[in-house]
């Protein structure tokens, strides 16, 4: 991206945002991050993913909600739009709320880089749009419209706002569809780091269901390679196109065995609480990664045993060992 101006970055402050921008400034790139510091999880949490950025030059932050105020685009080339409201749970409890920060906030980032000029943009999606009923592997041609919760729902909904804009502005558009994503600074409300935390503590963790839901985890090193990847893809000069990209790890994981490799990561030996299914989740993830390998050269590097081992490690730096 550099030399064709830099690159704007919604969700900065989060999990995969403050991975992306550092990625995107070792590489030489103007950053100009954008972040609401929703309330969802502590706003420390969220500083601290931002403190080496903001030591450099080329990062810069501006703190706005971009669902109510268009995001600042002067000098601006590129925009990688990942800020959202998370989790398919909370999504329940308050379904207006997501459909203001993902449809409306997409749409809003869209319409402003349409009227500055800005063709490639590349819009955060999830793997809950395929819902309960697509065939594994996921391709991402199935036409996933029956989403089960507000936030798959969301999430879909966004991504058909943006294929509109690619239709009636000549946008280039990338739609990330990421498979469970973790590693250093992963929310702490997401499975893999509440599984650690109960573990490491000696403590019950839940296990809804009989453990043999399966899921594609992304190690975060990978998803940030597949980021940049289509952020230099929508960049180059194409047909408009608003495309969706599977990016996942490649193998499915069962629950029991996530947590087996987790207590061994840690040396511990887990207690599990049975709990019955919840609402809004989904059997099984599988991404299918064969239109991101051809497209965008994606291929990830980090397997489930070495992701998880590498997480143990930086929990345990990060909070001490515990007992």
């Amino acid at each position: 991206m550099s030399g064709r101006g830099g690159v704007l970055v919604t969700g900065a402050a989060g999990f995969i945002g403050s991975h992306v921008c550092e990625a995107l400034v070792a590489r030489g790139d103007e950053v100009v991050g954008v972040d609401n510091f929703d309330p969802f999880y502590p706003r420390a949490v969220k500083e601290a993913n931002l403190a080496g950025l903001r030591a450099g030059p080329r990062f810069r932050l501006v703190e706005a909600d971009v669902a109510r105020v268009p995001p600042p685009l002067d000098g601006v080339g590129a925009v990688l739009h990942l800020a959202a409201k998370p989790g398919v749970r909370p999504s329940l409890e308050d379904p207006a709320a997501y459909l203001e920060a993902n449809v409306t906030g997409t749409a809003r980032v869209l319409d402003a880089a349409r009227r500055a000029g800005i063709a490639p943009v590349v819009v955060a999606s999830s793997s809950s749009v395929y819902g309960a009923t697509t065939p594994a592997p996921f391709v991402e041609d199935a036409a996933a419209v029956t989403p089960i919760s507000p936030y798959a729902a969301s999430k879909r909904a966004a991504e058909l706002v943006a294929h509109a804009f690619a239709h009636l502005y000549g946008m280039r558009i990338a739609c990330l569809r990421y498979f469970t994503v973790y590693g250093p600074r992963q929310r702490p409300d997401l499975a893999i780091h509440r599984f650690t935390a109960g573990i490491a503590r000696g403590q019950a963790v839940a296990m809804h269901g009989d453990g043999s839901s399966e899921r594609d985890y992304t190690y975060i090193t990978d998803a940030v390679a597949g980021t940049v990847a289509a952020l230099d893809w929508v960049a180059h000069p194409r047909a408009p196109t608003c495309t969706a990209f599977n990016i996942g790890g490649g193998a499915r994981v069962r629950l029991d065995r996530l947590l087996q490799l987790i207590a061994e990561a840690l040396g511990r030996k887990p207690r599990i609480e049975r709990r019955p299914d919840q609402p809004g989740d989904v059997p099984v993830t599988a991404a299918d990664l064969r239109r991101a390998e051809r497209e965008l050269g994606y291929r990830p590097q980090v397997g489930i045993e070495d992701g998880i081992r590498r997480f143990a490690r930086w929990y345990e730096e990060t909070h001490g060992r515990q007992s």
